[in-house]
C-alpha cells in the first residue's frame, strides 16, 4: 500500500492535454466564425449612419431654401466617401467605404418620396 501512495501522478497525461487543446480549438473556431463578420457589419452601419446625417442636413437646407441646389454633403466618417445629387423634387445620396470595395449604400429621399437605404 505504501508503494501505491508513493507512485502518485505528477502532471497530465497526453490524452488529457490533447483533449484540452481540441476543446480550445473548437471554441476558437466558433468565436472566429461568429464574430469575424462584425467588422464588415460595422462598416455598413457607419455608411448608413452617415447617410442619415446627410438626410437630416439636406432636409434642413430644403426647409430654409426650398431647394437642394445649395447643399453640399459633409465629410464622411473615417473611410467613408459621400456624394449628393439633387434630382427634381428629391435627391440621392451615396456612401462608399474604403474597406468595402465595390459596395455602395444609396439613400433616395425628398418631399413626397418614401426614403429608403439600399446597400449592394
Amino acid at each position: 500500500m505504501s508503494q501505491s501512495l508513493s507512485r502518485r501522478r505528477a502532471g497530465f497525461t497526453f490524452i488529457e492535454m490533447l483533449t484540452v487543446v481540441v476543446i480550445i480549438g473548437l471554441l476558437a473556431m466558433l468565436g472566429i466564425t461568429k464574430f469575424g463578420d462584425s467588422k464588415k457589419r460595422s462598416h455598413y452601419a457607419t455608411m448608413k449612419s452617415d447617410l442619415k446625417r446627410v438626410a437630416t442636413m439636406a432636409e434642413t437646407v430644403y426647409s430654409q431654401d426650398q431647394s437642394y441646389a445649395n447643399f453640399t454633403p459633409p465629410l464622411g466618417s473615417q473611410g467613408v466617401t459621400l456624394s449628393f445629387t439633387p434630382n427634381g423634387q428629391g435627391w440621392t445620396a451615396t456612401a462608399s467605404h474604403t474597406a468595402l470595395p465595390g459596395v455602395q449604400c444609396t439613400l433616395t429621399a425628398g418631399p413626397g418620396i418614401k426614403s429608403s437605404t439600399i446597400c449592394n
